[in-house]
């Protein structure tokens, strides 16, 4: 017997199903099933958080779009469980629309039809790839692991909800010390496949739920809290809704309140942070109100999100002042989010009337050049703005390792449903990713700081003005996933996915070499 056969006896457990289970089952039951079992998917994220009702909807699509007869139809019904699970998880999209809702809210319908279509034609093309494996569930979950990847990447990337989220309100979130959000998509998908991987479906199913207990029993054993910290440091929240924020008679409102926060009596205050946009000036012309932050801090920095221009480019940036209001440090945003701090061909769009959300001016923003570590009194902080933190791959810009994260944000166009709770997510993420502190401020929450096991050590709840004194944890040693980064992950998926198409390749031969010799 040929190599390949013997090899495919030793794996009876996962035989993988490449056929239809039922012979007259055209597409249309898929129609219906494969959109409800992205919307059961979707609960796994805030603000739900059911991870197990996740992991149940995940594995109904595993075995819709495994046992779907050929490349299209896999296809198909792998588009149709994305466009429920990202209708459902993205649902806050529409909310940027209805901040000026007379200009834009007729657009919100479209927006997220658009989003929920376009970004289920990564699963989509993760099912058609699986057919090509012949790999059955196991095929379908490597692929849409490298799916997930390619659409954190593609034009720019958007990597919101990837389906290890689901682990972020549990000790399993640690896993992403070690192989990151994407490894950790790449786990969840093959545990929620593993039931439906092969005719014994009993042993796959203890199998999975082995090793998701696995996976809980040692994020408890890793999330272990810090136990020294570095000094105290202040988060603002103001509260501007977005309609309001920049309404030049509500300025000096929100102005007064996050002075108010700064000036409170304190411990020890060593650090005081302000969030995205906190001012309504531009940088150049904030001059006198630099001066008054400064007094209200009382001799500690300020580092606070605000607009700056030079010469004909304008520039979301995060600028830190000294106790004489003078600018030490700033860092332009260099991630910048698509027709909303910039229209893509705005030169073109302009013409005809499209602008970007978010860009007073109607000409958007102007990309930063890097990404620079700041110096603060509590250590060196790798600073990202707003959007910036959904990236993983945005920690290893600077090139060097940071004391801890820093974040600020203006949240208030997410919404109040589940925009903001998912941002907040993934910034737990990029915590545990790299074993250091976050500090994050919102402009109307979540403000947080985080530890680096990513539990929330204290924060200030959406839609509240006013501030925390935190601890600053002192960071963890660089994790496993901080030195080598998704690279890793990549070439094992590829590598599973050629495992993959060789075993199915091997198993069919060798079953009908059994059949005529009467084993």
């Amino acid at each position: 017997m040929p190599a390949r056969f013997r090899f495919a006896k030793v794996i009876p457990l996962f035989r993988f199903r490449t056929t239809e289970p039922s012979p007259g089952a055209g597409p249309h039951w898929r129609a219906l099933l494969a959109p409800l079992a992205g919307v059961v998917a979707a609960t796994g994220h805030a603000p739900f958080n059911f991870w197990p009702l996740a992991l149940l909807g995940l594995t109904g699509l595993s075995w819709i779009v495994a046992s779907a007869d050929g490349g299209r139809n896999k296809a198909i019904a792998a588009w149709l469980g994305g466009i429920g699970y990202f209708a459902v998880s993205l649902f806050w999209i529409i909310e940027p629309f209805y901040v000026d809702s007379d200009r834009h809210g007729w657009m919100a319908p479209f927006a997220i039809i658009l989003v929920a279509t376009g970004f289920a034609l990564f699963w989509a093309l993760a099912g058609w790839f699986s057919a090509r494996t012949g790999g059955g569930a196991i095929g379908w979950a490597l692929s849409l692991s490298l799916a997930e990847i390619l659409r954190g990447h593609v034009l720019t990337g958007f990597p919101w909800v990837l389906p290890g989220y689901i682990w972020t309100e549990t000790p399993a979130i640690m896993g992403a010390s070690v192989v990151g959000p994407y490894g950790l998509t790449t786990l969840t998908l093959i545990l929620a496949a593993l039931p439906v991987a092969t005719p014994r479906k009993v042993i796959a199913t203890l199998v999975a739920l082995l090793g998701v207990a696995a996976l809980i029993a040692w994020g408890q054993v890793a999330q272990v809290p810090s136990a020294s910290h570095v000094g105290m440091i202040r988060v603002v929240q103001p509260n501007a809704p977005q309609h309001e924020k920049w309404d030049p008679e509500k300025a000096s409102v929100f102005l007064r309140r996050q002075l108010l926060a700064t000036s409170a009596p304190g411990n020890d205050v060593a650090l005081v942070i302000w969030p995205e946009s906190a001012l309504q000036y531009r940088l150049d012309r904030a001059g006198p109100v630099l001066k008054h932050m400064a007094n209200a801090a009382g001799g500690a920095p300020v580092v606070f999100g605000v607009d700056r221009v030079e010469g004909q480019r304008r520039f979301n940036s995060m600028v830190q002042i000294d106790a004489d209001g003078s600018v030490t440090d700033i860092y332009d945003k260099v991630h910048l989010v698509p027709f909303g701090e910039y229209v893509p061909f705005g030169g073109l769009a302009k013409r005809v009337g499209i602008r970007g959300f978010a860009a007073r001016d109607g000409h958007g923003y102007s990309a930063g050049s890097d990404v620079a570590l700041i110096d603060t009194p509590l250590g060196r902080a790798l600073p990202m703005i707003c959007y910036e933190t959904i990236f993983p791959r945005h920690v290893r810009r600077a090139g060097e390792r940071a004391d801890y994260l820093l974040q600020i944000t203006n949240d208030a166009w997410f919404g109040t449903f589940s925009g903001p709770f998912q941002h907040l997510q993934q910034a737990r993420f990029r915590a545990v990713e790299q074993g250091l502190p976050l500090v994050r401020s919102a402009n109307t929450g979540v403000s947080a700081v985080i530890g680096p096991d990513g539990r929330i050590l204290d924060s200030l709840p959406l839609g509240e003005s006013g501030f925390v004194d935190v601890p600053l944890p002192a960071p963890r040693p660089a994790t496993i996933y901080a030195r080598t980064g998704d690279l890793p992950v990549f070439l094992l998926l590829l590598m599973g996915l050629a495992a993959v198409f060789s075993v199915s390749r091997a198993i069919p031969l060798s079953s009908l070499s059994e059949s005529r010799n009467g084993v």
